[in-house]
């Protein structure tokens, strides 16, 4: 069998979990493109909860307002790896949700349990509707999919996810890098340290540290991962 058809025949989940700055969403992207599979970005939906309880003007630490916000917003996101689709309340806020404001505020926000339980359950059909799907996020093999056919952990150097996402959002500055690579520090500390889902690699899944990988040498080790499911399953 080919490697194209090998790729094109997958079948089930890829969960691809890790910690800000690790090239998630590339890699899920590009794996999703390679397999013909669905992409899901579960940290957009926890970023677009984010968006909806700013505009609400509630406290992101009161925790019982931010579940009463959440669960009267509708939040959509789209399933296709070439398009990024995010709206709340039909309004598209794919670009604002990765501003600064949101990205302090949405470890706060994705650290309430009773918007966890109404995202999950949200990514959860989502998943379902796919024949083949890359989900991205921080709980995907732990909590959102235990059963998923691969599990993959994404991890790097604090020094050098502080560089890519720099690179991600055109910070150039030794001061604004510094200060990014202390945000990532406070939520890797946040989101691995809250009781409901904390952030870690699942038992089964297999860590890749992509501290010294290229891009396309993460995407080739996880379509490898895919393939070889399902080899052992044919």
């Amino acid at each position: 069998m080919s490697e194209a058809v090998s790729e094109r025949a997958f079948r089930g989940q890829v969960t691809l979990d890790g910690p800000s700055g690790t090239g998630k969403s590339s890699v899920a992207r590009a794996v999703a493109a390679r397999l013909g599979a669905a992409y899901l970005d579960t940290g957009a939906m926890y970023r677009a909860a984010t968006v909806a309880v700013l505009d609400a003007g509630v406290d992101p630490e009161d925790g019982e307002a931010v579940a009463r916000v959440v669960a009267g917003a509708r939040i959509e996101v789209g399933t296709d790896a070439g398009t990024e689709r995010v709206a709340v309340d039909g309004t598209d806020v794919a670009e604002r949700i990765r501003g600064a404001e949101v990205t302090r505020t949405v470890s706060a926000v994705s650290a309430v349990p009773a918007v966890r339980r109404r995202l999950v359950d949200q990514q959860r059909g989502l998943v379902a509707a796919a024949d083949a799907v890359v989900v991205e996020g921080r709980d995907i093999g732990t909590v959102v999919l235990p059963d998923a056919t691969v599990k993959v952990y994404l991890t790097a150097a604090p020094e050098a996810r502080a560089q890519r996402r720099a690179a991600q959002l055109g910070l150039t500055t030794p001061g604004e890098i510094a200060e990014l690579a202390a945000d990532l520090r406070r939520r890797d500390e946040y989101d691995s340290s809250r009781a409901d889902s904390p952030l870690r690699p699942a038992a089964d899944a297999v860590v890749v540290d992509s501290t010294d990988l290229g891009r396309e040498q993460v995407v080739d080790r996880v379509v490898e991962l895919a393939r070889s499911a399902v080899e052992v399953r044919s």
